[in-house]
């Protein structure tokens, strides 16, 4: 609060327009009904009516606000901001990798205090030196960014993710503190070589009065994203688990392939995104925010 107080610098968005009923409207109620089914279709069953219903109307209700959004000069969420190509893209890779992310640490926790009876304290403690590796490795990732672009970072990074991630598909109950604490050290390191270029090349080429707006749909759309992640995740552990169990009561053998099968879930969502960074980003294209490389003098100047 201190560092904020004394080095943040004010920022107001000069054009705001008026606030945008229907667009709010529409985004809150729809977002919020996905979100609900996303959240209970792993425990409630997929073809459970409370979750068809709640996700059939959020999905037509988000519909209707892209139409409307698309129709009005000042909308809420500014979702022409999508022909940029650079911001597109960067957002769809950003929805794989942070996906993931999510996924995996709200899965990972699950795993430390259900299976291996750890508390919350020692569960934060053992996951917590992912965040210094993000750290640490952000310092470097920030200078390296402006000579080398973003797609070799990002995919480098993603590929990093899956990497760190596919000895858990092997733990087992007996498996150290601190082997823990060190993979996801590893994780975290690998992590920042994504996330920071993705932040810095998605706003390439948005005008300094779209930014709000441009947040505005990153932050949305990177929350979606961790709720996808994790419905997809639980739902991978919770059908494995009724699938070795037969109706009973699981062992913690069984428990722990459940847990095994899901983290192989994470490892193939970070690999797509590799993927995808590989394929469709272009450094080109996020040439306003790097510094050109140096010129190689020829022969005869030197």
């Amino acid at each position: 609060m201190i560092f904020g107080g004394l080095y943040l610098r004010e920022s107001k968005e000069p054009t705001a327009g008026r606030f945008d009923v229907a667009g709010f409207v529409l985004a809150a109620s729809g977002l919020a009904g996905i979100l609900y089914a996303l959240s209970q279709g792993p425990e409630k069953g997929w073809g459970s009516g409370e979750v068809l219903v709640t996700g059939l109307v959020g999905v037509a209700l988000t519909v209707a606000m892209v139409v409307v959004e698309l129709r009005i000069d000042q909308p809420m969420l500014t979702l022409r901001l999508y022909r940029d190509r650079m911001f597109r893209n960067s957002n769809m890779i950003n929805t794989l990798s942070y996906a993931s992310f999510a996924s995996f640490l709200f899965l990972l926790p699950q795993f430390l205090q259900s299976l291996l009876g750890y508390s919350a304290l020692e569960s934060g403690l053992t996951t917590f030196p992912q965040a210094v590796g993000v750290i640490l490795a952000s310092q470097f990732v920030g200078k390296l960014y402006h000579t080398i672009g973003p797609r070799r970072l990002v995919a480098a990074g993603l590929v990093g993710v899956s990497l760190s991630n596919i000895p858990f598909m092997f733990v087992t109950l007996g498996v150290s503190q601190m082997t823990i604490r060190e993979l996801m050290f590893l994780r975290g390191l690998s992590m920042a070589f994504a996330f920071v270029p993705l932040q810095a090349a998605t706003y390439a080429n948005i005008a300094k009065q779209d930014t709000g707006r441009a947040s505005a749909i990153f932050s949305t759309q990177r929350q979606a994203s961790a709720a996808i992640g994790v419905a997809i995740l639980a739902t991978l552990f919770h059908s494995r688990l009724i699938h070795l169990s037969n109706d009973a009561a699981p062992t913690p053998e069984v428990t722990l392939q459940a847990f095994h099968f899901a983290f192989a879930g994470s490892i193939v969502i970070s690999l797509m995104g590799a993927v995808f960074a590989a394929l469709f980003i272009r450094d080109i294209d996020a040439k306003p925010t790097m510094h050109p490389r140096p010129k190689k003098k020829s022969a005869v100047a030197a």
